[in-house]
Order: structure tokens, then sequence, then C-alpha cells
């Protein structure tokens, strides 16, 4: 395997950390084939900006809409209503009505899972904002 320097860091072992450091193994493309087109429709749903922070504020929580729009910034209520729908059309979270509430979480094993995967990534402490160039 070739070395490649990268501003004074060789690639190979920069890689080589990261995976270390995220816990992936080498995978088997393989052992894809059967579900890539389901693991593609998850990240078709998890593509809308709301509808990520949406699922990143439940977790392992359930939550009502109420509380989940201050949870991501004040998102107004048609917006958040709309992605909320998609996210149960899609099969990503189940909705339970109490009274004039109706509170949301997470449906799936696998898609916390994936959260849990991104926030591990993108939400680390000092992790900046990247510029681009």
């Amino acid at each position: 395997m070739r070395r490649i320097n990268v501003r004074g860091v060789r690639f190979r072992s920069l890689l080589h950390l990261t995976f270390k450091y995220l816990n992936f193994k080498i995978m088997n493309v393989r052992e894809m084939i059967p579900a890539a087109s389901e693991a593609a429709d998850l990240m078709r749903s998890l593509s809308h900006p709301q509808r990520l922070l949406a699922l990143c504020a439940l977790g392992s929580d359930e939550m009502s809409v109420a509380e989940l729009r201050d949870a991501i910034g004040g998102i107004e209520q048609v917006p958040m209503s709309q992605q909320l729908m998609r996210l149960r059309a899609d099969g990503l979270v189940e909705s339970r009505r109490e009274g004039t509430s109706v509170y949301y979480r997470i449906a799936r094993p696998e898609v916390l899972r994936v959260i849990e995967a991104l926030q591990a990534v993108y939400c680390r402490p000092g992790r900046g904002r990247r510029r681009a160039g």
C-alpha cells in the first residue's frame, strides 16, 4: 500500500487512526449487497437537515413536537410537522398522542445507531466548522 504525505502526515497512518478511533472494521462489500437498497433509503431519509436534527434531538428519548422544536432552535410548526410526517412515513419514528400533544421516538435500533455514529463524528467537542478551500 502506498503512503501519501498530506501536510507532513502520512495519510495511511492518519486513515488507520481514524478507523481505529471510530471502531470501524474493514468491510466486505458483498455483505452489504442484500441491504444496500434499505441502507440507501435510510440515508435518503436522513438527507434533510431538519429531519436529521429531529432524530439527533430524539436520541433514545421520546419528545413532543413542541419539545423538538425548542431543542432544534425554534423551527416553525408546519415545517417541523412535515418533516416528522416524512420520518414516520419512512418508518424511522413512531408517534403516540396524549391529549392534544403528539410524542415521537425513534422506531428502529439501527436508526439510533446511525445517529449515534453521526454524532460521534460531527458533534465532538472542539470540532469547528470546516472552511471551504
